[in-house]
């Protein structure tokens, strides 16, 4: 069985450790606990593993977060990989800071990287493991909260919370969504 597991997030020095980026920040650490190293090939960085007789395929898109659906949309049908079996990492302004919810399908809540893979991959039937950065930013600052970086006690916490993240990706790649779920969505 593949498996396509997408870490939104934009690339670029300047967005590295912001709160958009924490799909990218479990993708990685997904790759370096596997031991694997991305490649850059045609819309996003890719590498591939197996876990547990699976081939787990990884991409962080290389489009921006609001055209990512352009990268999930390329690497599915190159991969041949079902919308079910692709799971979104995604960053979620509505859950506090480090919690994790993972869905079959859903709407885009406003997030723009979402709204884009709906758009180009068939609809909001699709998995995704949403990680809560929290909501504490004055009205009307939600662009830089987002684009912003974890405060200094966040970044204290923030290697175990990834942990968590890589866990349950591990979880819907061995087990299904429904068992993670029942394991993760607390």
């Amino acid at each position: 069985m593949k498996y396509l597991v997408v870490g939104l997030g934009n690339i670029g020095v300047k967005y590295a450790d912001t709160r958009h980026n924490i799909g990218f920040m479990v993708a990685d650490a997904l790759m370096e606990e596997a031991r694997a190293s991305y490649s850059i090939l045609k819309y996003a960085y890719y590498a591939e593993f197996k876990h547990k007789s699976r081939i787990v395929h990884v991409i962080k898109p290389t489009t921006y977060m609001n055209l990512s659906g352009k990268a999930v949309n390329f690497w599915m049908r190159e991969l041949k990989i079902p919308i079910t079996n692709v799971l979104v990492v995604v960053d979620d302004l509505a859950l506090p800071f480090g919690v994790i919810r993972l869905k079959p399908k859903g709407s885009a809540a406003g997030h723009n990287g979402l709204k884009n893979i709906e758009a180009l991959c068939g609809g909001q039937h699709y998995p995704r493991l949403r990680f809560g950065i929290g909501d504490h930013y004055p009205k009307g600052r939600q662009i830089d909260y987002v684009l912003g970086p974890f405060d200094k006690e966040e970044q204290e916490a923030l290697p175990g919370l990834i942990q968590h993240a890589v866990e349950a990706v591990k979880s819907f790649v061995s087990v299904g969504i429904e068992l993670t779920m029942t394991r993760y969505n607390k």
